[in-house]
């Protein structure tokens, strides 16, 4: 609500349950909205909204079928309307975009874990976007050659990004052109440690330690036979085997080392067929060699398996991230990828200590806390900060006031709003003549915008390098009309023509800015008598 009306001075109107109740005193405050009170989204209720004379309809209940209900309704009153659905299974929701001829189907989790996972690992947002035939995508300047660097991205989570010059070095962030070189920075950082605990999780049980130790005197006597005894490796091996499958034949006449060879082999293989044994059957009856173990080291831990959390445990499995989930609801949405997944779940309060300690709190890399309540996830956070003083924790909290100053008061605390991070994506399809794209970056979004510049617009006949000099706004590509492709490379010194479309980078307020000059200035209105 408030990216439509503050950012892009769009006149709106808002149907809400209750003046009251919710957000709905917040709405009440902002510029060109009207307030219409309704219990549900029926018939009447959306002409009451005047859904016939609207651009767009989003649809925004946390029920998908409701919302498609409401969708339904919504057609039938405006065939050609716009819509916007919200929901929550994305499957059902790309099923759903058949039932109507212009619909974007959302889905907040989704566009919020993204910068969940980037916060929890360290990383810069891991957000990919492709515009007029290009991948874009932010990264760390380290990690991208310098003539792939679009614009460097200056970031702090207390205030919006700023866009600075592709050469810019105080920026260790940059948007970077994909150029077909295999580069996913999270990836690339956790395949070692990936492969590390793999071997870890199969050696460092134990079986594990039973086997190796084990397997240590089969070597052993392999080489005492081999050095030692003069056999040859071939011979060596030979015998290595048939002593350890109990073959061995005593013979007193053989050299010393060849008998401590033989001795070891005999009995190291005795007690090999047992631990394998042993290690099938308990892997048969528990899932796992490890069993139920104590916990990992290194993992991240997420703690609230709703929507969001979810998303973060399947995302962070998928970069090869050890993760473990906490939730006091053992039929919580996320326990089913979990158990699937082999992810393991504690099932308690997340905010107290000894379910904190359960799930490893002493020894992971960071913990996400992704309940829907602001309350528990910053009850956690403190009684988490009290037991692991230097551990790097993610909030999600939806009062944006809050969360800055949790943020600069808790030491090592980030804090992510999913509706934050949608919002503009949501107001961008609403809006999807002029929007393109959205990168999620820490608390902030930036947009990618297609923006004509009209005949008496202050952009007009200026460089393009007066687009973007305040730091809101850089332009990365333009379009020129006829022309068959974008130009990616324009020169700073071009002076716009009306009707080049400009492909920009930028802030919220930025793009509000350049939308501004794009279009020429509206006459003030006649005073009245």
């Amino acid at each position: 609500m408030e990216e439509l009306t503050t950012t892009y001075g769009r006149r709106v109107t808002a149907l809400v349950p209750s003046r009251e109740g919710g957000q709905a005193p917040h709405i009440a405050r902002l510029p060109r909205v009207r307030i219409v009170e309704r219990p549900g989204l029926d018939a009447d209720a959306l002409t009451d909204a005047q859904v016939g004379s609207a651009q767009a309809l989003a649809i925004l209940g946390e029920d998908d079928l409701h919302n498609f209900h409401a969708a339904l309704r919504a057609q039938e009153l405006s065939p050609g309307l716009r819509l916007v659905v919200a929901v929550t299974n994305t499957g059902l929701g790309e099923r759903m975009r058949a039932f109507f001829p212009d619909c974007a189907v959302l889905s907040k989790p989704s566009m919020a874990a993204p910068a969940f996972v980037a916060a929890a690992l360290g990383e810069p947002a891991p957000s990919h976007v492709r515009v007029a035939g290009r991948t874009l995508y932010v990264a760390r300047r380290a990690q991208v050659s310098p003539a792939s660097v679009v614009c460097g991205l200056a970031t702090d989570d207390q205030v919006s990004p700023r866009l600075l010059p592709p050469d810019e070095q105080t920026a260790s962030i940059v948007l970077a052109v994909a150029d077909g070189v295999p580069r996913d920075p999270l990836t690339r950082r956790h395949r070692a440690r990936a492969a590390a605990r793999l071997v870890r999780s199969l050696v460092w049980h134990k079986f594990g330690i039973a086997f190796m130790a084990l397997f240590a005197v089969l070597v052993a006597g392999f080489v005492l036979l081999v050095t030692a005894a003069g056999r040859s490796p071939g011979n060596a091996l030979y015998l290595t085997f048939l002593d350890a499958a109990g073959a061995a034949v005593t013979n007193p006449a053989l050299t010393t080392p060849e008998k401590v060879a033989q001795f070891l082999l005999t009995f190291d293989g005795m007690a090999f067929l047992p631990v394998v044994t042993a290690a099938v059957v308990g892997a048969r009856l528990t899932g796992s060699l490890r069993g139920n173990g104590g916990p990992l080291s290194g993992h991240v831990i997420v703690a609230g398996l709703g929507q969001v959390g979810t998303r973060v445990v399947g995302q962070l499995y998928d970069l090869g991230v050890a993760v473990i989930g906490v939730d006091k609801n053992p039929e919580a949405a996320g326990t089913a990828l979990a158990k699937r997944l082999k992810v393991r779940v504690i099932t308690g309060e997340t905010h107290r200590e000894e379910t904190l300690r359960a799930a490893g709190i002493t020894s992971c890399q960071s913990l996400v806390l992704a309940t829907s309540s602001d309350t528990v996830n910053l009850e956690t956070a403190l009684v988490a900060r009290g037991l692991a003083p230097r551990l790097r924790m993610v909030l999600r909290l939806g009062d944006d006031d809050l969360a800055a100053r949790v943020q600069a008061t808790i030491g090592g605390t980030i804090s992510r709003s999913p509706s934050f991070l949608a919002a503009p994506a949501f107001a961008a399809a609403m809006l999807e003549h002029q929007v393109l794209r959205t990168l999620s970056l820490g608390r902030h979004v930036l947009l990618i915008a297609d923006v004509s510049v009209a005949a008496g617009a202050e952009l007009a006949g200026r460089p393009l390098e007066q687009v973007h000099q305040s730091g809101e706004v850089r332009v990365i590509a333009l379009r020129r009309p006829g022309a068959n492709g974008m130009d990616w490379s324009p020169a700073r010194g071009h002076v716009i023509t009306p009707g080049e479309g400009l492909y920009v980078l930028a802030t919220r307020r930025g793009l509000s800015r350049v939308l501004a000059r794009s279009q020429p200035p509206t006459e003030p209105e006649p005073a009245r008598a």
